[in-house]
């Protein structure tokens, strides 16, 4: 059984694994996923060597339908952020989904 990988396992993992008080590995986690994050709202993408890319992208605005009256509305342009697999995370999730 899988559990999801939270803010709080990670604290854990970094406690677990370089020794760091609960506090500093909360502080250490807080400083990466905000600087990622602050890239990201400012457009720019982030590139982690061997795990992977997130871009941001620009929607158009669409013509689209209401799924529940069939109304036509329109879809307002937006940002979204995708995520793009190394070439080396992507074999090593084949690899263990092919074992598994």
């Amino acid at each position: 059984m899988s559990t999801t990988l939270t803010k709080d396992v990670l604290v854990e993992m970094i406690r677990d694994k370089v020794g760091y008080p609960v506090k500093e590995a909360k502080d250490i986690l807080e400083i990466i996923l905000e600087d990622v994050k602050l890239k990201l709202e400012q457009g720019e993408d982030v590139k982690i060597s061997g795990f992977g890319k997130w871009n941001v992208k620009e929607k158009r605005s669409r013509p689209g339908r209401n799924p529940h009256t069939g109304e036509k509305i329109q879809i307002s342009s937006r940002k979204v952020v995708t995520f793009h697999p190394s070439d080396k995370m992507r074999d090593s999730v084949n690899k263990s989904a092919a074992n598994a």
